[in-house]
């Protein structure tokens, strides 16, 4: 199938999803980019648009369809991967035969000979997918390094397994030397993400034994690194062994994004969720006691099927309790495939909206009060982005993830900085979920 006949082949690349998918979509840009391709920021400009997609819950998948409509309104050959991909392959190729090629995960090993069939030009020669050949599709300064791949968790509500598979650890030594090159061309935060980071390596040695503390110990070593930063961890998998590593090594962040889901041991129960009200409760109070400054994070499901007002108070009276300094909420979707698809009890659409509404309101009222008592406060900030018109620079400490969901510290400063710059900023105030600042010194 050749799909191009012109000089040099233009490609355009949408990428949906999570940062893990992100990871993917930047060794897939290297793979066309070494090839010879050109990547192009405007469809219009393109020959071939890939769309990376996601596949995990409805307004994901939603999502998903209608951008592949988008950009099949501009006309272009069109290759499809992902998760959605590999969830309805059969779907995609039946409901859109204008799509030229559909690649799923599975076929990932072998995307190199995929595209070499695809493409059938002379002059390109696409090479494997590796993780150390990637082309940044965000900062340079503030990486995702992807440490491992899939699940083990089987919660009753999530169809990861069924797309990703079972969890796999990378290398050790490969994400080492990943996170080295990474910094050899500039990177001053590296942050280490899979769907279970904690889990990492524990397929790996006969002890079974999480080597995420090893591994974030070797990373902080390497020279020029100022932050290290990891996502996505399951409750019962926070050692004690890791919480002394956080707080002990002065460069691994004491950022902990722990996703719970909920409170009640009965809806825990439900979702197949290891641990109960009274563990969950002991493990952010430990967190805390060990360190201080720690700032939590997690993410609720209401709407579960089951969720009674019982189990809904218990949820509202914990997050008053302990006050997460960083929290998202969602609403339940049915996911078929899933052991919950076929739950009965399910919760009215409404109910789980008022609930939905009812927390984050809460939570508006924690955040304010916490961002108030960092005024005064000193943030060690990578410099991200400057606004020419405001004269306004944006960056982040520890306490804000590279997510885009957490905020920004926004600054002014008189000396000119750079992008990658690493600098103190003075808090005066906050706006919504952003610190406001001063800019004090830059940190050599």
């Amino acid at each position: 199938m050749n799909l191009i006949s012109g000089d040099k082949m233009k490609i355009g690349f949408v990428s949906l999803g999570c940062a893990k998918n992100l990871v993917d979509s930047e060794m897939i840009l290297s793979i066309l980019e070494n090839a010879g391709c050109e990547i192009v920021q405007n469809p219009e400009d393109s020959d071939v648009i890939f769309v990376n997609t996601c596949g995990f819950i409805e307004p994901a998948k939603k999502e998903a369809v209608e951008t592949i409509e988008e950009m099949h309104a501009y006309g272009k050959k069109m290759i499809v991967v992902g998760c959605y991909a590999e969830r309805y392959r059969e779907r995609l190729l039946k409901e859109h035969s204008y799509i030229d090629r559909v690649i799923t995960l599975a076929e990932y090993p072998k995307i190199h000979l995929i595209l070499n069939e695809i493409f059938q030009k002379d002059g390109l020669k696409f090479m494997p997918l590796k993780y150390e050949n990637r082309l940044l599709a965000t900062s340079q300064f503030s990486p995702y390094v992807k440490i491992g791949e899939g699940c083990n968790n089987n919660c009753t509500y999530c169809a990861i397994p069924l797309i990703r598979g079972k969890f796999r650890s990378r290398n050790f030594d490969e994400v080492v030397l990943e996170c080295k090159k990474l910094v050899m061309n500039g990177a001053k935060e590296i942050n280490l993400i899979s769907q279970d980071t904690t889990r990492f390596g524990r397929d790996l040695n006969p002890e079974k034994r999480s080597l995420l503390p090893d591994l974030l110990k070797e990373v902080s070593k390497i020279d020029g690194i100022k932050m290290v930063r990891f996502l996505y961890l399951y409750p019962d998998e926070v050692t004690d062994e890791l919480l002394l590593e956080v707080k002990n090594n002065p460069l691994v962040v004491p950022y902990f994004d722990i996703p719970i889901q909920h409170i009640s041991s009965n809806i825990l129960k439900k979702m197949n969720r290891r641990g109960d009200e009274e563990f969950l409760k002991g493990l952010f109070k430990k967190i805390r006691e060990i360190i201080p400054q720690a700032i939590l994070r997690t993410t609720y499901i209401v709407g579960f099927p089951g969720e009674t007002e019982e189990d809904f108070d218990k949820l509202y009276r914990f997050t008053e309790e302990v006050e997460f300094d960083r929290l998202g909420v969602f609403i339940y979707s049915k996911e078929e495939d899933t052991a919950a698809y076929n739950f009965t009890n399910e919760v009215p659409e409404e109910i789980s909206q008022e609930r939905l509404e009812k927390i984050m309101k809460l939570q508006k009222k924690i955040s304010r009060k916490k961002n108030k008592a960092e005024q005064g406060k000193i943030h060690q900030t990578l410099v991200e982005n400057y606004d020419p018109e405001t004269k306004f620079y944006y960056g982040r400490s520890y306490a804000f993830a590279p997510d885009d969901i957490d905020g920004m510290i926004v600054f002014q400063s008189e000396k000119a900085l750079e992008i990658g710059d690493f600098v103190n900023v003075k808090i005066s105030a906050a706006y919504g979920y952003d610190l406001i600042g001063d800019f004090c010194g830059v940190i050599e």
